[in-house]
């Protein structure tokens, strides 16, 4: 290529010009001027011209754009339009004076670049730039560029839309076209013939120079070289076909520096193009093709990478984790996962938001796009500077931890998720985030390995998390014993802390048995009876009454729980005597809460509930829960509640005693019955309570007569019937208490205040409704036939047991008694029908009987419907008084078989024979049921009972197995089979 002539020196204002754009002194630019050679001034014009045409693109957008694009838009595109000039300058800084043939042409070339500039608002002055046209600037002809060569041929991705889509000016580069980025790099880099290897057509790696005067690379000559193996062989040269003497090979330092040179100013050019092609892409294609050459830069070498930093390349791609174009998001992530192995690229990383984009992609649908997430994470996990920004994220250590856990799904996302996670412990804070989202490994790691700092930061951490939320945490027996040991020897803030993690770590019931290993009862025992320091506060023995009630309650043995050296266990009446004297301590409630909690514990064991029952008979202490039902502390009047409740059979007439003395106390319990609104537990255990107290305890009885319960108690039920169980949870014991306190009145029916309220109240039609209407409660259809029985026990002895002479204020019932079925001993009138079972003109509200009151087809159908034993005894229980007693006997039975009983009674019979866990009194009332069938039904009845195939079979099982009841009742009902000698019968004296 020939030199351009020397240009004058007006020539010296391009300079100036240049020196403006790029901000270096005229000295220095002066001086790269000598240095450069003429031979590259002309791909430096048009790289120049390129860089006009991207500066033109740029303020083209902006005018046509400028109130549509967002300040992210706008600032990159600006950021672009800056390079650019700066690149100009940079150019223009490097070219001599005498690159320029003429003042024309230098003033054209300035003319044109500071025209573009002041069309970009640069602070450049524009009148520099008057007189000149973008006509002036010369165009160069293909011909007349230095002879150069294609680096790659093919291998390189296709970027068409490049220059023939974006650059619609490009005929302006001498007519050439290119279609990858490489090309176009290696245009304004010309790569020249000397630069390749004769024998590989490569460029050079280390270049040497034969006795030939030829360059070859050293490793391609060798191998060349290896051919020749006999000495006598001339060596001849590849290229000149010349024997050479020697294989000695000369370094070409000149050569190897002037490539090595060329690669790097090509690498940049590349790495400016991708950039600049990253920020006018309109299509997804270029944006693929420009990550992709800035990952193979990236890859080639440490300084390329720095370069894409200071050119924002690492934050604009920050920009496109948020892309529509998954493959774009995932090309992006693995061009940041190798930008940031050095501190700079994860320092530029922590000032943008690729971090949370970069989370958000780890719950992507494709397998490539969350490993390359997980990558780019790991990656920026490995620095100390970005550790908390990572796990203070929204999510992040949430989506990790579920990675890690569901290694079947994605195994090696879930290593990653491993890897990121380990890294993350190096801050202490990650730690915590890590506990709050359910993974506990790492801060129980550091609890047992840690130093006495770290540990205590531990626990606080942990005391911190269970005041927050309600969670199961499972600890190894090392940590807990680091914990129990905080809680001994801790100050107070160590201790709380402590302590409110073992509430919580016991609250897991499969834990009580890794704590009493690790020895935290007798150190609870020790904070809750012994420990009293005056600055300690009351919490403490809250906690460790509530660790202990955790612990009792978690299904261990209680008898081997020991609570101190001298051998106490915590069922031992030691530990009950104290749990109970600090019950009439005044005492905050939330320790009364936790020690009604242990008792009630213990009380739900057979053994240590005879040891409760014991001591609290001893101290008197029923009274304290008592009152404690009254207390304004919801939990701890539902704890009284159902300890008075669980210790009602053992000492119940003590509590009913004690409950109607204590001032209010029963008024209170009755006013929570009726409350309006929903039902909640109190409600519940205050009606429960009341039905497990001793049925036959008149006082109580009485008390709940004269506040008026009854009625409450009638329209609550009514309630419920009508669709109140669907109102709470709470509503089925509620509604079981409610029915069971009716019942309670019915075995109290002697005292005439209880018979006049049955009556009034119609207790035989309610009971009966009950065994139709129960909710479906098994528990309200047994008591309802309990009830049932009780009244229908009254029926014959009512007329006898009340007289003038024993109730002379109570006219009323006499007279009603006598209205109803009494007549003075005088027959009644013809017209009324008489009870075939009674034998007397009966009702079910003055005469509770079961056959006016229909309630002897309800107990049937109970029979038939329900399989439970304790419902089904006493639905026999309530049919059994129409065939007991005073009553007509042969008349019940008429009025039995009228309703097949017999078959009902068979099937019970039939249905619970076999059952080991079923009761006695079901087969002993069946059978009985039977014999009065067999001794006094019709023929028609007796061949009912009589033909049935099971019958035989279940009186003889019971008569070899059963109790000694039910085995006199099979003996008879087998006597009238005459399957069995009649012992009654009358002997005769026979003369032999």
């Amino acid at each position: 290529m020939s030199a351009v002539t020397a240009a004058d020196p007006d020539q010296e204002k391009f300079m100036d010009a240049a020196s403006r754009l790029q901000r270096v002194p005229p000295a220095t630019m002066e001086l790269q001027r000598v240095q450069n050679s003429q031979t590259n001034a002309m791909h430096m014009v048009e790289y120049l011209a390129a860089n006009v045409d991207l500066a033109k693109d740029l303020v083209a957008r902006c005018s046509a754009a400028a109130q549509r694009l967002m300040d992210d838009d706008l600032q990159s595109i600006t950021e672009d339009l800056d390079k650019v000039i700066k690149d100009i300058g940079h150019e223009l800084s490097r070219m001599p004076a005498s690159a320029f043939g003429s003042n024309r042409s230098a003033a054209a070339t300035m003319g044109t670049d500071l025209q573009v500039t002041g069309n970009g608002h640069h602070p450049l002055d524009q009148r520099s730039c008057d007189g000149y046209s973008e006509a002036d600037l010369p165009i160069v002809a293909a011909n007349d560029k230095p002879r150069k060569r294609a680096l790659h041929d093919g291998d390189m991705p296709r970027l068409v839309d490049f220059l023939q889509g974006m650059y619609h000016e490009s005929h302006e580069f001498g007519g050439q076209s290119f279609s990858s980025l490489p090309e176009v790099a290696e245009y304004v880099e010309p790569l020249y013939d000397s630069f390749f290897c004769p024998l590989t057509n490569k460029v050079m790696v280390d270049p040497v120079t034969t006795e030939s005067g030829v360059a070859y690379d050293r490793r391609t000559i060798e191998e060349y070289f290896e051919k020749f193996t006999d000495d006598s062989e001339p060596v001849i040269c590849p290229v000149t076909k010349m024997a050479m003497e020697s294989k000695t090979l000369r370094s070409n330092a000149p050569l190897k520096n002037t490539i090595a040179e060329w690669i790097m100013r090509n690498e940049a050019t590349r790495i400016r193009i991708a950039r600049t092609a990253l920020s006018l892409a309109t299509t997804e294609a270029m944006v693929l093709e420009a990550i992709h050459e800035l990952k193979l830069l990236a890859t080639t070498r440490r300084k390329n990478r720095e370069q894409m930093h200071k050119i924002g390349i690492t934050k604009f791609l920050a920009r496109l984790l948020e892309h529509k174009d998954a493959l774009i998001r995932c090309d992006s992530l693995e061009l940041l996962c190798l930008l940031v192995e050095g501190d700079k690229g994860k320092e530029v990383i922590a000032k943008t938001r690729a971090i949370s984009r970069t989370i958000k992609l780890l719950s992507s649908s494709s397998f490539d796009e969350r490993h390359a997430a997980i990558s780019f994470l790991a990656e920026l996990s490995k620095s100390d500077l970005l550790l908390e920004n990572i796990g203070s994220t929204a999510g992040s250590i949430l989506i990790l931890t579920t990675m890690k856990f569901n290694d079947s799904a994605d195994p090696i996302a879930a290593e990653k998720a491993g890897e990121v996670l380990k890294n993350l412990e190096k801050c202490p804070k990650n730690i915590k985030y890590m506990a709050e989202s359910g993974y506990l490994e790492p801060l129980q790691r550091h609890l047992i390995e840690g130093s006495d700092d770290v540990q205590m930061e531990m626990v606080l951490y942990l005391g911190e998390l269970v005041q927050k939320q309600e969670m199961t945490i499972n600890i190894a027996g090392s940590a807990l014993e680091i914990l129990i040991k905080m809680v001994h020897s801790g100050n107070t803030s160590i201790c709380k802390a402590a302590l409110d993690v073992l509430v919580q770590i016991s609250s897991h019931h499969p834990n009580g048995k890794t704590l009493v290993d690790a020895g935290a009862v007798p150190v609870m025992v020790e904070a809750l009876f012994i420990r009293k320091i005056d600055d300690e506060p009351m919490g403490s023995k809250t906690e460790a009454a509530a660790v202990l009630a955790n612990i009792v309650k978690s299904g261990m043995n209680p008898d081997v729980i020991a609570v101190n050296k001298e051998g106490h266990v915590i069922t031992s009446k030691y530990s009950v005597y104290n749990f109970a004297h600090m019950l009439k301590c005044s005492m905050p409630d939330d320790l009364n809460l936790n020690i009604l909690h242990v008792l009630l514990a213990l009380s739900a064991l057979p053994r240590p509930l005879s040891t409760v029952v014991s001591v609290m008979k001893e101290q008197d202490s029923i009274q304290t829960v008592i009152e404690f039902m009254g207390s304004p502390s919801e939990a701890l009047a539902i704890a009284a509640t159902k300890l008075l409740i669980a210790l009602s059979p053992q000492m119940g007439h003590t509590i009913a005693e004690k409950l109607c003395k204590a001032p209010g106390q029963l008024s209170r319990l009755i006013k929570s019955l009726g409350q309006l609104g929903r039902i909640t537990e109190r409600h519940a255990v205050s009606a429960t309570l009341l039905s497990k107290l001793p049925y036959q305890h008149l006082t109580l009885n009485l008390a709940l007569l004269q506040r008026g319960t009854v009625p409450t108690m009638l329209a609550k039920i009514e309630e419920m019937q009508r669709g109140g169980m669907r109102a709470s949870r709470h509503a089925k014991p509620y509604f079981e208490g409610l029915v069971g306190t009716l019942v309670r009145l019915t075995t109290t029916l002697h005292e005439p205040d209880v018979l006049l309220s049955a009556m009034d109240h119609k207790f035989t039609s309610v009971l009966t409704g009950l065994l139709v209407r129960s909710s479906g409660s098994d528990e309200v259809q047994r008591l309802a036939a309990v009830g049932l029985e009780n009244l229908s026990n009254q029926s014959m002895n009512l007329p006898q047991s009340v007289s003038e002479e024993q109730i002379p204020k109570r006219k009323n019932i006499l007279r009603r008694l006598r209205t109803g079925r009494v007549y003075d001993n005088q027959k009644p009138p013809a017209h009324v029908r008489l009870c075939p079972v009674h034998r007397s003109v009966c009702s079910p509200s003055t005469s509770f009987c079961l056959v006016e009151s229909g309630a002897v087809e309800c107990l049937l159908g109970v029979l038939e419907s329900n399989e439970n034993g304790r419902v089904v005894e006493a639905a026999l229980g309530a049919l059994c008084t129409l065939l007991d007693g005073d009553v007509d006997v042969v008349g019940g039975v008429a009025v039995l078989a009228e309703h097949d009983a017999a078959r009902h009674v068979l099937r019970v019979l039939r249905q619970h024979r076999d059952d080991e866990h079923g009761s006695s009194t079901v087969l002993r009332r069946c059978f009985w049921t039977l014999e009065r069938f067999l001794e006094h039904g019709s023929d028609r009845c007796v061949k009912e009972v009589t033909s049935d195939r099971a019958l035989p079979s279940a009186l003889v099982g019971a008569f070899h197995k059963g109790d000694t009841a039910t085995k006199q009742a099979a003996e008879s009902v087998l006597r009238r089979l005459h399957r069995m000698p009649d012992y009654s019968a009358t002997y005769v004296s026979v003369e032999l």
